[in-house]
This record gives C-alpha cells, sequence and structure tokens, in this order.
C-alpha cells in the first residue's frame, strides 16, 4: 500500500456532491478510411478485452487506522470502468456536449479505481469521440492530458495501440504548471511552510500593490474583484461548452496589436464575459479579474520551476476593445515585471497570498466576499503534430476542468496543431445559458479583427 500525499488528501477533502474533484478530456476523432460498418463495435471490444489495467489505473483507495493508501484492486471490473454509448440523434455536437455535461456531473465511485472512459458513437461525419475522467487526487490537468496522449501515435499507420488505462505506466510526471485553483492552492500551501523567510519581501510587494491599486482603476492588487454571478454557491449539476480556434488568426490579432497570444485569449474571455453579464444585466461595475497561471521562462532552459499565478484585469467594464485590450496587456505586463525582481520560492509565496481569500473560502466556508479573482483562465500547451488511434484521427482535443464553490466557471484551453482547443466548464444553475459563452467568444474575435483591421472566418467545433 501506498500513503497519499498532503495534497492529494486534500483534493479528497475537498470533495462534495455539488463539488466533484475530477478531470477530464473529451478527444474527438474521425473514422480510418478503411472503417467497416462494425468499425465501433469491434473498436469496443477491442477495449474491453484490455482488462488487466497498469500503473495507477490500478489502483483504488483504502483507510487504514484513519488515513487514506493507495492499494491495488484485486476485484477490478472492467464493465464498470469502461462505457460504450451512442448519441442519441440527430447526433450533433450539441448531445455530445449534453452527454459531457451529464457524465462530468457525477462522482466517481471511491469503492473502486478512480476513472472512467466513455467511448461515443453516433456523431454526424463519421466520428466518435472518448470522454475520460480521472480523480485529481491520482494526477493533475497535465498529467492527465499527458496520460491521453501517450496512447496516441503521430503515425496514421499504426495499429494495435491499447487504451489508456492499459498502456505500460512510466513515472508519474510532475507538473510544472499550476493550471486549476484547486491544485495551485494545495502545492502553494504544501510548500508555504519552507519558505517563510520570503515573507518580509512578499508582504512589501502585496501592500505596494495594494497603493497602487487606488490611485490606478486598472491596476490589480490582491483583494479587489467585484462580486458577480460567477461567486454564487454552487450546485453538482454541470454545463460543458467546446469550440476550436485557429491559431494563425488569433496570432494575426496579437501580431496587429503588438501583443501576446495570451493577451488576446485574456482579451477573447474579456469580452465574451461582459456580454454574457450583460445579457444576464448582472454586469460589475468593476472588472473581473481572472487567475492566470503564467510562464515566467526567460531563456531557452527547460527545468525548474518558473510558473507564476498572476492576477489579471479583464476589462469587462470597459466596452471598447482596443481600449480593453490595452488594459489587459498592461495588466499581465506589470504581473510579469513584479515577478522579474522577485526569486521563484518570493513568486510562490506571493501567488500563495493571492490566492489565500479563495482558499479560506474554500476550505472552511468563511468570507465568501473575500474574493481574489472571480474565474480561472488557463492555457497549457498541447501537441503540435497531428495524431492518431488506430488509424482514426485526432480531430479536437478540449479540457474539462474542475467548478469550485464560489468560482463557478473554468476556462481551460489546449493548443493542437493549429488550433486553440476552448474547453467551459461551468454550474448549470448558477450559470443559466452558459453554452452562449461561445458565441460571444466568436463575436469577440470579430470585434478585435475590425479593431485591428484584419480579416477573419468562423470558428467551429469540427
Amino acid at each position: 500500500m501506498t500513503p497519499l500525499g498532503p495534497v492529494d488528501q486534500l483534493f479528497l477533502l475537498m470533495e462534495k456532491r455539488q463539488q466533484p474533484m475530477h478531470v477530464a478530456g473529451l478527444q474527438l476523432f474521425t473514422f480510418p478510411e478503411d472503417a467497416g460498418p462494425k468499425y465501433i463495435r469491434e473498436l469496443a471490444e477491442q477495449m474491453r478485452e484490455c482488462c488487466q489495467p497498469q500503473g495507477l489505473f490500478r489502483r483504488r483507495l483504502v483507510s487504514r487506522f484513519g488515513q487514506p493508501f493507495w492499494d491495488e484492486d484485486e476485484h477490478f471490473d472492467i464493465d464498470h470502468h469502461f462505457r460504450h454509448e451512442a448519441l442519441p440523434k440527430p447526433g450533433r455536437i450539441r448531445e455530445l456536449l449534453a452527454l459531457v455535461s451529464a457524465e462530468h456531473s457525477n462522482l466517481l465511485d471511491r469503492a473502486r479505481p478512480l476513472w472512467e472512459v466513455h467511448l461515443i458513437e453516433g456523431i454526424q461525419g463519421k466520428r466518435f469521440a472518448l470522454y475520460s475522467k480521472i480523480h485529481h487526487s491520482m494526477c493533475d490537468g497535465v498529467a492527465a492530458m499527458r496520460l491521453g496522449m501517450r496512447a496516441l501515435s503521430t503515425d496514421p499507420e499504426a495499429r494495435d495501440l491499447p487504451p489508456v488505462w492499459a498502456q505500460t505506466p512510466r513515472k508519474r510526471p510532475v507538473s510544472l504548471h499550476p493550471t486549476d485553483v484547486a491544485g495551485g492552492l494545495a502545492r502553494l500551501t504544501a510548500g508555504l511552510g519552507k519558505q517563510a523567510a520570503t515573507l518580509p519581501n512578499v508582504i512589501r510587494e502585496v501592500m505596494k500593490a495594494s497603493k497602487k491599486a487606488k490611485k490606478d482603476p486598472n491596476y490589480v492588487s490582491v483583494f479587489q474583484a467585484p462580486h458577480s454571478i460567477l461567486n454564487e454557491p454552487i450546485t453538482g449539476s454541470r454545463r460543458f461548452a467546446a469550440q476550436s480556434y485557429s491559431m494563425t488568426r488569433i496570432k494575426t490579432i496579437a501580431k496587429a496589436f503588438g501583443v501576446t497570444l495570451n493577451d488576446v485569449v485574456l482579451a477573447m474571455c474579456g469580452s465574451a464575459l461582459r456580454e454574457y453579464l450583460i445579457s444576464q444585466g448582472a454586469l460589475p461595475d468593476m472588472p473581473l479579474i481572472a487567475m492566470v497561471p503564467m510562464s515566467l521562462r526567460q531563456d531557452d532552459s527547460d527545468s525548474g520551476n518558473q510558473i507564476g499565478v498572476i492576477l489579471a484585469n479583464l476589462g469587462t467594464h470597459i466596452a471598447d476593445p482596443t481600449n480593453r485590450m490595452r488594459v489587459i496587456k498592461a495588466s499581465v505586463e506589470e504581473a510579469k515585471e513584479r515577478f522579474k525582481g522577485m526569486s521563484q520560492e518570493e513568486i510562490l509565496n506571493y501567488t500563495a497570498l493571492t490566492l489565500a481569500p479563495t482558499g479560506v473560502t474554500l476550505l472552511t466556508g468563511l468570507a465568501p466576499k473575500w474574493q481574489a479573482f472571480n474565474v480561472v483562465i488557463s492555457n497549457v500547451p498541447g501537441p503540435k503534430e497531428p495524431l492518431y488511434w488506430n488509424g482514426a484521427r485526432l480531430q479536437g482535443m478540449y479540457p474539462v476542468s474542475i467548478v469550485l464553490d464560489r468560482i463557478a466557471l473554468n476556462i481551460t484551453l489546449t493548443s493542437y496543431v493549429d488550433s486553440l482547443e476552448f474547453g467551459l466548464i461551468g454550474c448549470r444553475r448558477t450559470l443559466p445559458s452558459m453554452q452562449r459563452l461561445l458565441d460571444y467568444l466568436e463575436n469577440s474575435i470579430r470585434e478585435l479583427e475590425v479593431a485591428a483591421g484584419v480579416c477573419g472566418y468562423n470558428s467551429n467545433l469540427r
């Protein structure tokens, strides 16, 4: 048996019926050219035959002396973990997203290994999908994405590739990307005690930021996020929305404005959230604040933790897209400049203080109006080459993340070849008609293209 670390235990402690703590991914495939009429049925049978899981997929929770441990499941039942499902006709993307929304709302059974894989057929255009979810106590979102990618190949002729749970295990990857607020809070809390010596300088930076925020309404300090409908209590019901956008299209906008790709993503989200909140009659006078994991790497090295979490002003109080972009760019650059003068330990502690109000609320339920940020927006780099699974081409991959109490919306995106794949997950009751955010995201790109003087075209879930 293997004891769970404090971070993994925290994910179990945070889980409630209204707050499932699993991460997931939706992969959309096109049939290979040689697919026969029984292709999906045969694929399902091949997957079900892989009934000996490997690595972490064999682990289940047990309790000894009041402490949780991982132990091997001696009664593994593949039919519980692997599901073969078909969409109701007409099999549109709408039906696919509705199915994922319902499945993502369900808690995983703690008496069994904490994962599921759903093979979904009946999608228009000779396509099928895999929806895979795994508990955050087993691995984080980035590690889960890496596991999913390992099951695929860059060779369209490769066959006999086993499903993800039957892959030969490797050493568990250590993520350097706090891509969700839960993971960030857990890691930061675990590491804070070792870095107490940095606190005086960190506190000075916090005070400096607070003073500047009083003079500059567009400057983001630690505790100025306004209350919004995004920050109400949640239920266990989820709504998932997904969309693909051309990387070239977004890079063209970035070049025209002289900003980064991430700045454009934040501007898209700021505009979409502004329009959504206006439609709900709930736009705050103050700008929404996003928690954004941000790379701070200044060199070509590939080692060391050079990640910080910043608070970005989304400019939702500004109607003009050019002015909104200016505010977002300045907000991000200010945060990056602040981190340049800090050590890695100081960055970690500064981020811990940044997330502290949300951490207090999540773990104790106290101070619900002490808001550090309103929404999580995370961008995870993905594969740059087309991928295949037993001849079926991966057409799109969409992250399905975690919604937390009083953080009712999570926007996570990943890159794939020449596209940015957006996955939006929200509380169905707290955020009515959340799927409209996809229309508002498309409108935001057109708005930015007009402001930048470049031509665009429509995006869709391919």
